[in-house]
């Protein structure tokens, strides 16, 4: 698959220079950092929440798990975790679990945790599980320049 369509038309769209990091096939972000070589506090891990009104995006390095009440406080709104079906539906053209956390190609708003803000490059799931895309930090965070940023984990 390599990259999703949607998040290549879009961060073609945005003009991002970006490359990408093949690996064997993994089950999670954790696996996928190993499998790829790369720092786990620079691949940002996607989660899928959702609320009353709709989906958010959790995006978080994949050292960190979500404080999901932290993360409720912040949107003030009580979350849940999407099921597979919601997120098949959402992110079709990816595989489940390989999640990008560019929401805005998806039409999901996104909420980054503070802990992404100053990472000198990133990586992430292009949409299967056995590509990663890479960016620098500041064309992740001109990706990400309508996510709202707060803190809402730790490290696992």
């Amino acid at each position: 698959m390599t990259i999703a369509t949607k998040l290549r038309n879009y961060i073609d769209g945005q003009g991002i220079a970006y490359d990408t990091v093949a690996h064997h096939r993994t089950a999670t972000t954790s696996q996928s950092a190993r499998a790829a070589r790369v720092p786990g506090s620079r691949l940002a891990k996607s989660v899928v929440v959702h609320h009353e009104m709709g989906y958010v995006l959790a995006v978080v390095p994949s050292t960190h798990r979500i404080e999901l009440s932290t993360l409720q406080d912040v949107v003030d709104r009580r979350l849940g975790l999407a099921s597979e079906e919601e997120v098949s539906s959402l992110f079709a053209d990816c595989d489940i679990g390989a999640v990008p956390p560019i929401g805005s190609a998806y039409d999901v708003p996104v909420i980054l945790d503070e802990s992404l803000g100053d990472a000198s490059d990133v990586y992430f799931e292009g949409g299967d599980h056995k590509t990663l895309v890479h960016v620098s930090g500041p064309n992740f965070r001109s990706l990400m320049k309508d996510a709202r940023v707060a803190r809402f984990s730790h490290l696992s």
